[in-house]
């Protein structure tokens, strides 16, 4: 199978390119920087313009589009712009040149975030009665700033002339790997260094998939003609964040982590110029149409993936240690 990741020379896009390609598919990454020293393809693009690179498209069996500038950011009026215009112009493209293949691909998978459903405490959000966020009594206006980014990016989806090829908007949770300053990295430092203990109240729902189901469910989608539309990455069972920072404290072997406040919170994301979001809005999601699909969770748990990412890590810090000293 030819899989052509537009955006996939990032964290996310990683992942799902050393899977594929792994298993024998053509990769071929889409980036801005072109580079010969990873094991699949990549092709230079600027994520705005038809060029060259639209020729991949040409007969390829899946688009899988990723790309979009990091979040991980303070939302100022030019980061504001940078987010927006990096996803809406690149999808936008990607639809100009899915629409002039004569061999078209058979699916179209484009990255979305579960970030656009409504901060809530009282039920799960899933795809058929999730409500959209922005509303919320008292929401910062970063919150809407982030559910307004992700509606334009769906809405140019939707908006793609493509008949021949099935659409799917991949409402993603947090996708948690051992490596290295990815998101679940970030907070192993935290509990590493004493800090790992509840966030604000300690309330707020937690969604996350594990990285081998996060490629597994890509697969699934792939191969599952029925599915199509918004569709929820998520482990089936959202958590508390104080239960999710105790789960990875117990992986590790660390039973006390200090919790930090919202105005620790506040003050640490003003520091490392990026947003409270993550930490302080309730994400409780949940994946209805791929369970109602048939897929089966290899980690539908937090405790059991912690567990599998904290021996990984450690794993790959070993590998890292002995590669040094070579």
């Amino acid at each position: 199978m030819k899989i052509v990741i537009p955006g996939g020379s990032g964290h996310v896009g990683s992942v799902l390119a050393r899977a594929f390609h792994g298993r024998g598919d053509e990769v071929v990454v889409l980036s801005r920087t072109s580079t010969d020293a990873l094991p699949w393809r990549v092709v230079k693009w600027d994520g705005e313009r038809l060029q060259a690179w639209a020729d991949e498209f040409e007969g390829a069996d899946a688009v899988i589009n990723l790309a979009g500038q990091s979040v991980n950011c303070r939302y100022t009026a030019e980061n504001r712009r940078i987010i927006i215009d990096s996803r809406v112009k690149s999808t936008a493209v990607v639809g100009q040149a899915i629409a002039q293949t004569t061999n078209a691909p058979r699916v179209w998978l484009q990255a979305s975030t579960a970030t656009l459903y409504a901060h809530r405490f009282d039920a799960p959000n899933d795809e058929a009665t999730g409500i959209i966020g922005g509303s919320e009594p008292n929401a910062p206006d970063t919150w809407r700033f982030s559910i307004d980014v992700v509606k334009k990016w769906e809405r140019e989806l939707n908006a793609a002339a493509t008949p021949n090829t099935r659409k799917v908007l991949m409402r993603s949770a947090i996708v948690m790997t051992p490596d290295a300053d990815g998101p679940f990295d970030m907070l192993l430092r935290l509990v590493r260094f004493g800090l790992g203990g509840q966030f604000g109240d300690g309330k707020e729902f937690v969604s996350w998939i594990h990285d081998r189901d996060f490629v597994r469910t890509v697969d699934w989608l792939l191969q599952h003609d029925e599915l199509a539309g918004p569709v929820n990455l998520a482990a089936p069972n959202p958590l508390t964040n104080s239960e999710f920072m105790r789960e990875i404290r117990t992986a590790w072997g660390i039973p006390f982590g200090l919790p930090a406040s919202k105005w620790m919170l506040e003050l640490g994301a003003f520091v490392l110029r990026s947003e409270t979001e993550l930490m302080l809005k309730s994400r409780r999601v949940v994946p209805a149409k791929l369970l109602q699909s048939g897929f089966a969770f290899q980690f539908p748990t937090w405790a059991e993936a912690a567990q599998d990412l904290c021996s990984r890590w450690r794993k790959r810090q070993l590998v890292s240690a002995a590669l040094s000293k070579q």
